[in-house]
């Protein structure tokens, strides 16, 4: 079974910075499309960025262009989420997720695997 732990989360206000991790094991990811989400309170989950493990190409959805940066360590099996300048709609759960393939998905039905979550809370 993939693993996925997300860690980094938080309270802050707005305009300050957070950095998400998410530490996958279990087996090799090479092909494999890392991707982060996020569930406000009262709200669908909804696509936030994704990243291959292989290439690094990566996608945004259009409310964090510019603000947030995913990343990845191949070496460490991680994946990152440098939010920047935060608002406070970025509050919501953030969850870890990955796909078999290399994939542009943004529905959370596409992805395979899922961590438990790390709470944002973003004041004003």
């Amino acid at each position: 079974q993939v693993q996925l732990v997300e860690s980094g989360g938080g309270l802050v206000q707005a305009g300050d910075s957070l950095r998400l991790s998410c530490a996958a094991s279990g087996r090799t990811f090479s092909s494999y499309t890392m991707a982060w989400f996020r569930q406000a309170p009262g709200k669908d989950r909804e696509f936030v960025a994704s990243i291959t493990w292989s290439g690094g190409n990566t996608y945004y959805t259009n409310s964090v262009k510019g603000r947030f940066t995913i990343s990845r360590d191949n070496a460490k099996n991680t994946v990152y989420l440098q939010m920047d300048s935060l608002k406070p709609e970025d509050t919501a759960v953030y969850y870890c997720a990955a796909d078999r393939y290399f994939t542009r998905a943004t529905s959370p039905g596409e992805y395979d695997y899922w961590g438990q979550g790390t709470q944002v809370t973003v004041s004003s």
